[in-house]
């Protein structure tokens, strides 16, 4: 399975909007996925916002390091819809 994040867009809290290689596409709320020192700072709604697409590992990162793996947003998105 190719879980390759493509597009992502900030919906709301903690949801984004996520469209992967494979077509496949939604919301996933990643609240729940925000524990340990590394993810501390994006419970901070202006911090996690401030998201990006690794142009290698193609899946969310953030400015201070902390990024999740693409086949838990890829399984966030499937659950949501």
């Amino acid at each position: 399975m190719d879980y390759d994040v493509v597009e992502a867009r900030y919906v709301s809290d903690h949801t984004v909007w996520l469209r992967f290689k494979d077509g496949t596409e939604g919301e996933a709320d990643l609240a729940a996925g925000l524990e340990g020192p590394v993810f501390e700072p994006l419970r901070d709604v202006a911090f996690f916002r401030q998201f990006s697409i690794d142009p290698i590992g193609r899946t969310l990162v953030w400015p201070n390091g902390a990024d999740m793996a693409p086949e838990y947003l890829y399984e966030r998105v499937r659950v949501a819809a």
